[in-house]
């Protein structure tokens, strides 16, 4: 994930703040929320865009949708984006903050792409060997089907792919064959 300029240091402040209240899963959750409101009920490009309408009806509609749902830290984080004109920094704010987490409690997250869906015997393999591999204490695995892979697997964890695929290794041997083996 590349790291937003702004939504990283808004990111780096609320996880300070966080960190020290001992609130960092809460936070998250909280600044995930936020966002899936944000983006599915298109508040966003729909009303906080819009020229006409107020830095105060934005901040009211703030109050009146997330006050029940996150804590004043969040509300406040809200308001300060209003004032600067930075809503959509959000997504990338959360996206920033929830790496800075998995980071602090030695988290890695991995897309693993298959040709048929792993059962939890294979996840758990999987992440026995790549957690190693990318030096972390526990590894979040999203599988992802794709059947053009044929067999074996993909794994991307953070800007780093390991390709162990069959249509992998049917492509090198076809670049062998066509370039011959340059290695003698």
């Amino acid at each position: 994930m590349r790291r937003h300029p702004v939504g990283f240091r808004y990111a780096t402040a609320m996880f300070e703040h966080a960190k020290e209240n001992k609130k960092l899963d809460q936070t998250l959750e909280e600044l995930q929320v936020v966002s899936q409101v944000l983006d599915d009920t298109k508040l966003l490009d729909e009303v906080f865009k819009h020229p006409k309408v107020s830095n105060d009806v934005k901040k009211d509609i703030i109050k009146e949708v997330f006050t029940s749902q996150v804590s004043d830290a969040i509300i406040n984080l809200l308001y300060i984006l209003v004032d600067r004109k930075r809503e959509e920094a959000i997504f990338s704010i959360t996206d920033n903050f929830k790496a800075l987490v998995n980071e602090e409690q030695g988290v890695a997250e991995a897309t693993v792409i298959t040709a048929k869906p792993l059962n939890e015997e294979e996840k758990s393999a999987i992440t026995d060997v790549f957690k190693n591999i990318a030096g972390k204490q526990k590894l979040l695995i999203e599988n992802v089907i794709d059947k053009d892979i044929i067999g074996g697997l993909k794994v991307r964890i953070g800007d780093r792919i390991y390709d162990g695929s069959v249509a992998n290794q049917l492509d090198r041997i076809q670049q062998r064959m066509i370039f011959g083996n340059v290695s003698r």
